[in-house]
């Protein structure tokens, strides 16, 4: 796997941005380890205890603008969507088979880390495991869940929202911030249900769209422009939050009235246009820091497994209360306590080295081609593309249901028998399409 990893950085051609795999594997590794700072395990007569520090420490919650790097991932995801959008049309592909080809490395993963979930409830609770537990368990390791929904519905938009922004640029992610003001103002002040929700949407698509910009040079990487756009975010930061209506804190906790990620908020846009900003100011030097040999291959190395490494970074959690809380190898602290800081140091290694683990094993189906060897170029035909859109939908309604079930008992397999079904389902329909209809893309001349 080393070798491998180092025989692609050798050979990554002159003209890649190297500075998005950079973001991107920065964005992913913060939000891995904010959300293992952010869970707290208690022990006491009733069995594990737990939730979020933010709950408790009210000085954590500003720290929060540092972790919540998902807008990064969002920005990045549309240059990489972009990028491979317009090579794949370049050499003769069309949307189909673009999308398929697009959603298949997304799935691969996806799809191990449920079946996974399933098998381990399943023998979880056929060894004798307390259903109650094993629900808990279940949930907190499908959180990731969430963001999957809202990126391949992102993704997947890539076709008409990119040929918006050819003609509109950067009036689409204006008017979708307007939009998700909207959203907040029928929510939030006006009451009416279920308006704000779209912001799931809206808000994801308005970052996506910065991306689209950023890679055809709408939004350049110029101090001039990248410095005054991360100083007005950062200042509409402070006034939403400090001073206006929306809690400081970027990650939602039990017990807020308004949460700036449920459903994203203009806070939240404000924080995403803040690290667009510094993003884009750190571009040079990023690009030029990756030029060395050594950082280069470590960025290779995370991107070839990053959807693994987020998947299931929860169950680390999990695995990691079972072997250092149920041992009582970890002594309980009070929640925030210096003795708890301390604490986090072993808590962190000992979820890095569960989290290598697992990487180890399942990162492997993450990596792997599909059915056919040659890309994706061409799905035709009117069966093939009901059947891609038939498929697109149930995987993310099945998805959405799964994010949706929340804790409680959800069967012996820990999660709705009949939604993963579902998702199973659609991911067997896109494979089918994509080994029975897909012509490969020719290769690109000269």
């Amino acid at each position: 796997m080393t070798r491998h990893v180092r025989l692609l950085a050798e050979r990554t051609p002159p003209h890649r941005e190297r500075y998005v795999d950079l973001i991107r594997a920065l964005a992913i590794t913060a939000v891995v380890v904010g959300h293992w700072l952010a869970v707290y395990v208690t022990r006491g007569g009733k069995g594990f205890q737990g939730g979020s520090i933010l709950e408790v420490a009210s000085w954590t919650r500003p720290l929060t603008w540092l972790f919540q790097v998902m807008p990064l991932f969002f920005l990045v995801g549309g240059y990489a969507n972009a990028m491979s959008y317009t090579s794949h049309l370049s050499r003769g592909g069309n949307v189909m088979g673009w999308v398929l080809g697009r959603t298949a490395r997304l799935l691969r993963p996806t799809t191990m880390l449920l079946g996974g979930l399933a098998v381990a409830a399943l023998t979880a609770t056929v060894l004798g495991a307390e259903p109650a537990l094993v629900d808990v368990a279940v949930w907190l390791a499908s959180i990731p869940l969430w963001f999957l929904v809202a990126y391949i519905a992102v993704m997947v938009l890539t076709p008409p929202m990119y040929a918006l922004h050819r003609r509109a640029g950067l009036a689409v992610p204006i008017i979708l911030a307007v939009l998700v003001g909207g959203g907040d103002l029928a929510r939030l002040v006006l009451k009416v249900p279920y308006v704000g929700q779209a912001n799931y949407l809206l808000a994801w698509l308005a970052v996506h769209q910065l991306g689209f910009s950023w890679q055809d040079g709408r939004l350049p990487s110029r101090w001039s422009v990248a410095l005054p756009m991360a100083a007005v975010g950062f200042v509409a930061l402070v006034l939403l939050t400090v001073v206006g209506p929306y809690p400081v804190s970027m990650v939602g906790f039990g017990g807020e009235e308004i949460r700036n990620t449920s459903p994203p908020t203009l806070a939240l846009l404000a924080l995403a246009v803040t690290q667009t900003g510094i993003a884009l100011c750190m571009r040079g030097p990023g690009n030029r820091w990756l030029q060395r040999p050594t950082p280069w291959t470590v960025v290779v190395g995370v991107n070839l497994v990053i959807m693994t490494l987020f998947l299931w970074h929860m169950t680390a959690v999990v695995i990691g209360v079972v072997v250092l809380y149920g041992t009582a190898v970890m002594p309980d602290a009070v929640p925030g306590s210096a003795p708890w800081l301390l604490l986090r140091v072993p808590w962190l290694v000992c979820l890095a080295l569960i989290l290598a683990l697992l990487v180890a094993v399942f990162g492997r189906f993450e990596q792997r081609t599909g059915p056919r060897a040659a890309p994706m170029g061409t799905v035709k035909g009117m069966w093939p593309a009901v059947l891609t859109i038939a498929g697109v939908v149930t995987v993310l309604a099945g998805l959405l249901a799964l994010a949706l079930a929340g804790r409680g008992y959800h069967g012996p397999v820990g999660l709705p028998v009949k939604v993963l079904v579902a998702y199973f389902c659609g991911v067997a329909v896109l494979g089918f399409v994509r080994w029975r209809y897909s012509h490969p893309a020719r290769e690109r001349s000269g």
